[in-house]
């Protein structure tokens, strides 16, 4: 197995010269190092990650602890993480806690134990023994998509505004009645997209009624049985918010089941766009959240923790799209429409 020396020799430069290409410590001319790397590349030398490790202290690894990895959601959330990382020098370490605060809190202290340089987390509706595990370690942590504190590095899409906007929009097209299925209570992106439900009926002169709100645990089983107990009452909801992607589901399974039909009996709008809504009839109207950005942004706001331990906590918001399309009760917005028949109704921006 060729080792650095074999490098040096080959490249006809020092070993310090081959450590600095290798490592990135020290900037080197150009021809050096194009004569380092053509040495490397013939003499098939792998860096050794480890012994670097042991005298940086680093091994430059990111653990990240994300639920529901099969989520198309999160699959590009991780798909952003990992693309970063790799861009960055990192490798990563992944393990799913199931959104239980015991597994979370143990999946945790078993990638602290596989000494990553710090971690990306979605925390569960009770991350308080996970992030004092953190917190007395002082280990790097960014939380991703969820929000936990003012005193850690967070990055999370917006929630309530995008909320509002389809309430609105909604009420634009003649609804009163605007029920929402919200996700697993303790969650802040539960909390926020149920502020964004109220505050759009306030703007729309609406009133609240409890009765058209009903928790969906943010799964589709759960999204089911709160859609038929909104569809049951004595003055049922005739447009829905589904406020993630597994509950939209979960709510078009349970009006299918019920020989409803959307949006002729029911308008439908959703928050998360995945890759086959446009394949739905209708086309499912939702909100898209810049998946694969938040992870990539999750770990930038991670390297610069590592690079400056001592920096005040940020938090980071992206903004959200609105992908029109026809679920809502809108003329088709990708199809020509007749001249002077109706138009698609224009969105209002994010």
């Amino acid at each position: 197995m060729a080792t650095m020396v074999d490098v040096a020799r080959r490249a006809g430069v020092s070993v310090a010269t081959v450590s600095h290409v290798v490592n990135d410590t020290r900037p080197v001319r150009p021809d050096t190092r194009a004569a380092v790397l053509a040495a490397i590349e013939e003499l098939g030398y792998t860096h050794n990650t480890l012994a670097r490790s042991l005298v940086t202290a680093r091994t430059r690894s990111i653990g990240l602890a994300v639920s529901a990895v099969s989520n198309p959601y999160f699959t590009e959330i991780l798909q952003g993480v990992e693309a970063a990382a790799l861009e960055a020098g990192y490798s990563l370490l992944i393990a799913d806690p199931h959104d239980d605060p015991r597994h979370e809190r143990k999946v945790v202290q078993l990638l602290h134990e596989r000494r990553v340089d710090g971690m990306i987390v979605a925390p569960s509706a009770e991350p308080a023994a996970m992030a004092e595990y953190l917190t007395r370690r002082h280990i790097p942590v960014v939380f991703l998509d969820r929000l936990v504190g003012d005193g850690f590095d967070q990055v999370c899409a917006e929630s309530a505004g995008p909320v509002r906007r389809l309430v609105e929009h909604l009420a634009d097209l003649g609804h009163t009645r605007i029920g929402l299925v919200a996700g697993a209570p303790g969650l802040s992106t539960t909390a926020e997209r149920v502020q964004g439900y109220r505050e759009g009926l306030r703007s729309c002169g609406l009133p609240f009624a409890p009765e058209l709100l009903a928790g969906g645990d943010s799964e589709a089983a759960g999204a089911q049985h709160a859609t038929r107990r909104l569809l049951a009452a004595p003055e049922p909801p005739t447009a829905l918010i589904t406020a993630n992607n597994a509950m939209t589901i979960g709510a078009l399974q349970a009006l299918r089941a019920l020989g409803l039909e959307v949006p002729r009996d029911l308008a439908l709008a959703c928050f998360d766009d995945f890759s086959w809504a446009d394949l739905f009839t209708p086309r499912l109207t939702a909100i898209a959240q810049p998946s694969k950005e938040l992870g990539a942004a999750a770990v930038r706001l991670l390297l610069e923790r590592l690079d400056a331990p001592d920096r005040p906590p940020r938090t980071v918001r992206l903004p959200c799209a609105l992908v029109h399309r026809t679920s809502c009760g809108c003329p088709d917005p990708a199809r020509p429409q007749v001249p002077n028949g109706p138009q698609p109704a224009r969105p209002r921006p994010l």
